[in-house]
């Protein structure tokens, strides 16, 4: 799971990332309201934690932004503004919770687990189906008709990505951002090797499913009996 955090208490944001990554969480930092808009609307984050105090763009302007373009990534805000009013403008802005300063870091990860628990097509303790295909991104374990076998990181959250959007044309750059993160240079190769080891892990396990390559767009899984 990658969450985002747009908070410009550089101490607090640096705080936040060392315990949610000590919990297993990929986290990408941000200390600007305008180039906290940008890597939301770059859709790579499951969850993003959002200060409401930001330079150039308050972290309210961001959310309206954001739910105006039909981007429902999960957002609990986080802020110093406690009284009635600010949590209902919060709120009503689109976000999903709001949590005030100072906070419990137990309370925070309480709040992140409630909005894991809504049905959410990014919830990790599900097993994935497609055609003869299982994968569980928990243990990433890829089972198929012959037999099972595990996957790197990288290869589980790109097969994530593609099972979860099944029968869907996925961009380039949005399979880069999403397993990469929003702002690395990787190279295009890169993608294109993890798409072949994933190949070879379809044929290992004996599936007939087909990772298709879409020219000059990116790549489509062939949607068959999603679950």
């Amino acid at each position: 799971m990658r969450i985002l955090i747009v908070e410009d208490d550089k101490k607090l944001c640096g705080s936040l990332a060392f315990q949610l990554e000590k919990e297993g969480f990929t986290v990408d930092l941000c200390h600007d309201g305008a180039d906290g808009l940008w890597l939301a609307e770059q859709q790579a984050h499951d969850l993003i934690l959002l200060d409401r105090m930001l330079p150039s763009m308050s972290g309210t302007d961001i959310l309206t932004d954001l739910r105006k373009e039909q981007i429902d990534t999960p957002v609990i805000m986080i802020t110093a503004l406690g009284e009635v009013q600010d949590r209902v403008h919060g709120l009503d802005a689109g976000a999903d919770d709001y949590i005030v300063k100072p906070f419990a870091f137990e309370e925070l990860m309480a709040r992140i687990r409630s909005i894991c628990r809504r049905p959410r097509r990014w919830e990790e303790t599900e097993v994935l189906k497609c055609g003869d295909l299982a994968f569980s991104p928990e243990a990433k374990t890829l089972t198929g008709p012959l037999n099972s076998c595990s996957l790197s990181r990288r290869e589980s959250d790109l097969l994530e990505l593609l099972m979860k959007n099944a029968g869907q044309t996925l961009p380039r750059q949005l399979l880069i951002a999403r397993v990469w993160g929003p702002e690395t240079e990787i190279e295009d190769g890169n993608l294109d090797n993890y798409i072949h080891f994933l190949r070879r892990r379809f044929k290992k396990v004996g599936s007939s499913l087909q990772l298709k390559t879409i020219r000059g767009i990116g790549y489509q899984l062939e949607k068959t009996n999603v679950s």
